[in-house]
């Protein structure tokens, strides 16, 4: 009689694979830490038990940081807040596998919203690597201002590159964790960090995170308006703003079922008083 295969072995030595290809990638394993699967987040390395992201929502940005931008010239923050709400991302430019997929799901995202930068929003990205260099910074920027399909977005897209003290200070505004960790060569030329955007108001405030690689278009125009404090955006998005709230653990806009419970409550008695006016009133005496 035949025996059946034995699957469960196999399925053991598929998943150690797994983790031990997460251990090799330090930001294949941040993104398995943000999102935990099974028992590979179990066996998650000791490294980056201190990457991560705490959302600070509302922390003051530090305006006087100083960097350098994709040109060279020395900036500081606060040169990037002023009339308009900011996209803000921490990556580092000589990253190969996740900080491009954040990067292009933001550009994708912010191009499906309908708002174009410069108008509504203004983009800020850092980098988190002190070896970055302004030509690193021109590089990336080109791509995603090509991307966002909007002539003259080049204007309104800034890529930073800055020394550890400014880098840090940053970080630790966002809350934004990140660890050095060495690469298959042995050098310490990566970094393990979570792929998350953030929106901050035009004062440099932090307003929302938006965590993963990809962005709903819907979520990241609300955010934008609320973060202008509703002067950006038509009619309907302030009704669907109402509508809906922004939930930090997920990370998203939800619908408000209490606030559409009370719009409807609201709608149904104006109705009935209208029908009871009509029918309070005394009809007209028909002329002779």
């Amino acid at each position: 009689m035949l025996r059946p295969r034995r699957v469960i072995p196999f399925f053991a030595v598929l998943l150690a694979a797994l983790t031990s290809l997460a251990a090799a990638n330090p930001c294949l394993a941040q993104y398995s830490a943000d999102k935990p699967l099974g028992a590979a987040a179990q066996n998650k390395p000791s490294y980056l038990q201190n990457a991560g992201i705490d959302q600070r929502l509302g922390t003051q940005l530090p305006l006087n940081a100083q960097f350098i931008d994709s040109t060279g010239k020395a900036v500081t923050l606060g040169d990037y807040f002023h009339q308009r709400p900011v996209v803000l991302a921490e990556v580092y430019f000589k990253c190969g596998m996740l900080c491009p997929q954040v990067l292009h799901g933001m550009a994708q995202a912010l191009r499906q919203t309908g708002f174009h930068p410069g108008d509504e929003y203004d983009i800020l990205v850092t980098s988190i690597d002190p070896d970055d260099t302004p030509a690193d910074a021109a590089e990336a920027k080109a791509h995603i201002a090509t991307m966002l399909g909007t002539p003259g977005a080049a204007d309104h897209v800034h890529f930073l590159t800055g020394r550890q003290p400014a880098i840090d200070a940053l970080a630790s505004a966002t809350g934004f964790h990140f660890v050095r960790v060495p690469g298959p060569d042995g050098k310490m030329d990566q970094f393990a960090h979570s792929s998350v955007i953030m929106i901050a108001t035009p004062d440099g405030r932090l307003s929302k995170y938006f965590s993963g690689i990809e962005y709903q278009p819907r979520d990241l125009r609300l955010a934008l308006i609320e973060a202008s404090n509703r002067r950006i955006g038509s009619l309907s998005d302030i009704v669907l703003l109402y509508c809906c709230s922004y939930s930090p653990s997920q990370g998203r806009y939800t619908v408000a079922v209490l606030r559409i419970l009370g719009i409807a409550g609201m709608g149904s008695i104006l109705a009935m008083g209208a029908v009871f006016y009509l029918l309070s009133r005394k009809p007209r005496p028909v002329a002779a």
